[in-house]
């Protein structure tokens, strides 16, 4: 196939760093694997589908299931995330992704949470994000479709980087977020709600610069096992978002 999906050798060097150590046997060449996982994440297909050139499609799928419940996709993510460059402003946002029926057969089994909800527009997951100036993601979560960005944001808040200012749209504001914002040294520049008695103003040149984590959702909703969550478990599909997001923005 002309449309494979192949890591380069310098994006190799920058992750490999974080791969567990191989004990026993050998393991299946790591940029072989990888490249196949990532092919398969973006053209929305079964494990079996996966191309031959990537090897087995059981190897693809074991490889992936086993390192994200380790947390290394993620571990990749949050590590070269957190040393790229601080580029002002911070923003954040949330968007829905739509839970396939694969995803959402076991809803009510198991002992961990799926992060899958109900709402008007069936089920889904929700994904929030705090990107950089060039609308990187820095940080991600994943909750319930139905879950309020209040109370996924204040999971966040204490993980935020350093920066002088965060745009968010009028969503976010509240009171409690804008002095937590406040208290470590953010300006807020976030649109009033239009019940607010007493409107607070926002730079609404600065605001316009917003749309970049739009962009930045878009281009993860091209890779069609993102657009429609298709995995059943919360942390394979964290996962695969992470390792989107590692090899779009980061690599």
């Amino acid at each position: 196939m002309a449309d494979l999906f192949w890591l380069s050798e310098a994006q190799m060097r920058r992750i490999e760093p974080y791969f567990p150590l191989s004990h026993g046997m050998p393991r299946m060449e790591d940029r072989r694997v990888l490249s196949g996982i990532v092919f398969v994440i973006r053209n929305g297909l079964r494990w079996r589908d996966a191309p031959a050139d990537y090897g087995p499609p059981k190897t693809i799928y074991n490889r992936f299931l086993h390192w994200s419940r380790l947390g290394v996709f993620s571990g990749i993510f949050a590590e070269l995330a957190g040393k790229g460059p601080r580029l002002e402003p911070l923003m954040i946002d949330a968007t829905h992704l739509k839970a396939h029926r694969t995803a959402a057969s076991l809803l009510e089994k198991g002992l961990l949470p799926r992060r899958i909800g109900r709402t008007e527009g069936g089920l889904n997951s929700n994904r929030h994000a705090v990107c950089d100036g060039r609308g990187r993601p820095q940080i991600m979560l994943l909750s319930e479709g139905q879950m309020s960005d209040f109370k996924c944001v204040a999971l966040m808040i204490d993980t935020l980087p350093r920066a002088k200012t965060l745009l968010g749209d009028r969503g976010y504001d509240a009171d409690w977020f804008r002095q937590a914002l406040s208290d470590r040294g953010i300006t807020p520049c976030i649109p009033s709600m239009t019940n607010r008695r007493v409107q607070i103003p926002h730079d609404a040149v600065l605001y316009r610069q917003r749309h970049r984590i739009e962009i930045m959702f878009g281009r993860l909703k091209d890779l069609r096992r993102i657009l429609t969550r298709k995995d059943r478990c919360a942390h394979t599909f964290m996962s695969a978002i992470a390792l989107a997001a590692t090899v779009i923005f980061w690599l």
